[in-house]
């Protein structure tokens, strides 16, 4: 499967700082160290609701991940997954009479087009579960084998209790685990599994349903979590350095991929952080699909709303925070992307230096891209005030907004 283009990051003078990021494993910030080669796994979508705000807060916040490492001379290996087929894309086939493939194919076209338009740095591995369903097999047969997973009635499940470190990512206790694990995705309360909490990893073949041949463990598909571990220790391997999503992957599925990788490889961590995007909200409730309260990238594009001011919609909001959506919250978006244009457009202005690390600091620091926004609109309130006579001033803050916060001015 291919990712969307990849938008040009221009190289700002000097070099930037190290990420101090909330690990939500440890509950604490951590700054992270990795070689020269950064490595970041990103879930993503089901598609089959694409491209709704929440999608494009969570896909803001790591490709700021990926510009801050870009910008300490690092390379970054991202990779990230589209879980092409799994039962809300099922039902929602069936719902609508449409074949399952074409719809997932469709909104997945849908995604990287929004993607493009709000110049999200691609993935270099862009993943389907039906494409790494041959990875998949093998890793479900070794769980078995190595006694981490049992069968029950034809399905696979996975045994929590195989990996000593199960619970270290979410920190919940057992009741609030079975609580989201019955909200989102498992099945806690089916008789005869050896853990309420235990989850599939190999769903044997139902009646209507798309299959494929699963070996010795017959025909089926995978379940949620092991799709993006086949993917991510495939590509990355372990101890890789951020794994990330929405706050509400945290638990079931961020902590099922680290006990399932655990179980594999006997080693640990399966990422050294674990970071999450706040939820986004429309009249007072979570967006969801399941509610229907969703905002579009597609439409808003549809309605001539510049990409650029949707992105700084979203950089106004720090990325852990749950927030809402609404037209104030955008219209403020335009306005402060009209003033810095107007800014930028002109021939000359105040020094830019230390702007730029202005910026860097912010972003550096917990990806604070609010304070990102507030430097820069000091500089354009200078502009405007005709502070300054640096020809040179103008160029260096489009360009530092264009590779750090992925705004073109």
């Amino acid at each position: 499967m291919h990712a969307w283009p990849a938008s040009e990051v221009p190289a700002l003078p000097g070099k930037g700082r190290d990420l101090r990021i909330h690990d939500t494993a440890t509950g604490g910030p951590l700054t992270l160290d990795p070689g020269p080669v950064a490595r970041i796994y990103v879930c993503g979508i089901t598609p089959y609701d694409a491209t709704h705000m929440g999608h494009a807060a969570t896909y803001n916040a790591f490709d700021l991940v990926q510009r801050v490492w870009l910008d300490t001379k690092r390379q970054v290996h991202y990779v990230q997954n589209v879980t092409d087929v799994d039962d809300p894309l099922l039902e929602r086939a069936n719902r609508d009479g449409q074949d399952w493939t074409e719809l997932a194919e469709r909104e997945t076209s849908l995604f990287r087009e929004d993607m493009t338009a709000l110049r999200m740095l691609p993935p270099q591995h862009y993943i389907g579960a039906v494409e790494a369903i041959p990875g998949i097999v093998p890793l479900v047969e070794r769980l078995r084998d190595a006694g981490a997973a049992y069968e029950l009635d034809g399905d696979i499940y996975f045994s929590v209790e195989s990996d000593p470190h199960f619970g270290g990512v979410s920190h919940l206790d057992a009741e609030a685990m079975r609580l989201l694990s019955a909200e989102r995705g498992g099945d806690p309360e089916r008789p005869g599994k050896k853990n309420p909490l235990d989850p599939m990893l190999w769903m044997a073949a139902r009646e209507g349903e798309p299959r494929w041949d699963g070996r010795s463990l017959g025909p089926g598909r995978p379940g949620w979590h092991i799709e993006c571990v086949a993917i991510a220790l495939d590509h990355l391997g372990m101890g890789f350095d951020v794994q990330g999503g929405g706050s509400d992957l945290a638990f079931p599925h961020h902590e099922m991929g680290a006990s399932h990788a655990h179980a594999l490889t006997g080693e640990h961590p399966y990422a050294k952080a674990y970071v999450h995007a706040g939820m986004v909200a429309l009249h007072g409730e979570k967006m969801s699909k399941s509610k229907g309260n969703l905002v579009f990238v597609s439409a808003l594009r549809r309605q001539g709303v510049d990409p650029a001011a949707i992105r700084l919609t979203l950089l106004a909001h720090h990325y852990r925070s749950d927030w809402e959506w609404t037209d104030a919250v955008l219209d403020e978006a335009v306005e402060r992307l009209a003033r810095w244009r107007a800014a930028v457009s002109r021939p000359d202005g105040p020094p830019a230096d230390a702007l730029v690390e202005e910026v860097r600091a912010a972003l550096a620091d917990d990806l604070d891209a609010p304070a990102a926004l507030r430097a820069v609109d000091r500089w354009a309130a200078l502009q405007e005030r005709g502070g300054g006579t640096d020809e040179g001033a103008p160029g260096v803050v489009s360009r530092t907004v264009d590779a750090l916060l992925g705004v073109a001015l």
